[in-house]
């Protein structure tokens, strides 16, 4: 485990200073959403003046980042070790919690992290299965009890959470997945071909080939829709079964006859310039195969840029849908894909509803309140512990 040459000042040195929020997750430049989360959450607590830590997971690759404390090594006693040791300098911890982002079965190494702190933990549950294993199940148990505090970011979430799980119901917040929210001062040309999108990394489960059949069932707009599908394959995609899925999909556009009209663009965008992207685009589709799905941070982004949104019926689309800022269709139907589509792209006033709805829930996602809320849950917790050992 490497530790970063910036430490934290001592516990009696700060007590006058800043809040200090110690995070455990992968951290950039890892290529995840966990990763974009974390620092987009530091710089949020960071605006609200705070000051914040990174533990992050090592993948081989290093980062400058002074955020950066130390780097966790899976299946390294002493890294494990150290990462609690060095987390247990803040005030209080946020540990992203998602299946396999920890050495042993299901990431059950986390819990030898957790036993130890004795500083206020909040744990945040990207994942929340339907029909986890009993392990799954075991482990993410274990994990609710030894925190302080557990973040789900969606109500569906929560629901699912309290009731299929035998968790302390009253330690559970929801607290939305933040975004960035478009640019003011930026003007999109729209005027030109409609551009349906889709971004995030590549790989089987993502859905985009139900979208490029539907395309073949909109030949006759004009003008005619084109399919931008913005990101990389995943890593780990790549090392098990390469571009395979990437070269299934250029084949089904040339066999579908709409090969001309779909662009697959892999080039690495930052934040800002993802963000005109998005807006940029006339519709996001997520055209996503699970039915399980309780996060998407995808989601989220299309809705800060303001853009309506066509959707598979996993449950962060039908929650955050459900007010008019898109439309919901089965999974795998390119056929109802297709007739959302059309309906949108024929029909500006309902394209113009739905990105006024939009619009309308986008400051809810500003990283700066998603923070304030981590905050204050931050504050409580602490305020807590403060009372206990008084």
């Amino acid at each position: 485990m490497s530790v970063a040459a910036r430490s934290f000042p001592s516990v009696l040195a700060r007590r006058a200073a800043k809040r200090t929020f110690g995070i455990l997750s992968t951290y950039p430049p890892t290529p995840c959403g966990l990763a974009t989360f974390t620092a987009a959450l530091a710089g949020g607590l960071e605006a609200n003046g705070a000051e914040v830590g990174v533990v992050r997971v090592a993948d081989g690759t290093t980062s400058s980042d002074p955020r950066i404390m130390a780097e966790l090594d899976n299946g390294v006693p002493a890294s494990v070790r150290e990462a609690t040791a060095v987390l247990n300098d803040c005030d209080t911890v946020i540990v992203q919690h998602e299946y396999g982002l920890y050495g042993g079965t299901d990431g059950d190494e986390m819990l030898d992290i957790l036993r130890p702190l004795s500083v206020p933990c909040i744990v945040v549950a990207h994942t929340v299965l339907l029909d986890p294993t009993s392990h799954q199940k075991q482990v993410l148990e274990e994990i609710c009890e030894m925190a302080s505090a557990v973040v789900v970011m969606a109500e569906t979430a929560r629901k699912r959470l309290c009731s299929r799980f035998d968790v302390d119901a009253t330690k559970v917040t929801m607290v939305p997945h933040g975004a960035t929210l478009a640019s003011p001062d930026y003007r999109p040309d729209r005027s030109g071909r409609p551009l349906l999108l889709t971004w995030g990394l590549l790989g089987r489960g993502k859905g985009i080939e139900w979208v490029i059949d539907a395309m073949s069932d909109l030949k006759d707009l004009r003008p005619r829709p084109r399919y931008v599908v913005a990101g990389r394959t995943h890593p780990k995609v790549v090392s098990s079964e390469g571009e395979a899925y990437r070269e299934m999909l250029v084949a089904r556009t040339w066999a579908q006859g709409v090969a001309p009209s779909v662009t697959f663009d892999a080039t690495y965008r930052d934040v800002p310039s993802l963000t005109r992207l998005v807006q940029d685009a006339t519709v996001v589709v997520l055209p996503y195969d699970s039915q399980d799905q309780v996060t998407s941070g995808v989601l989220v982004d299309a809705l800060a840029a303001g853009r309506p949104v066509v959707a598979t019926a996993f449950p962060h689309a039908v929650e955050l849908l459900s007010s008019g800022a898109g439309v919901v269709v089965p999974h795998r139907d390119a056929t109802a894909l297709g007739a959302a589509l059309r309906h949108i792209l024929t029909e500006p006033a309902a394209c113009a509803s739905m990105a006024r709805e939009a619009a309308r829930l986008a400051p809810g996602f500003a990283w700066t309140a998603v923070a304030r809320r981590y905050a204050a849950l931050a504050d409580g917790l602490v305020a807590d512990a403060q009372a206990v050992t008084a």
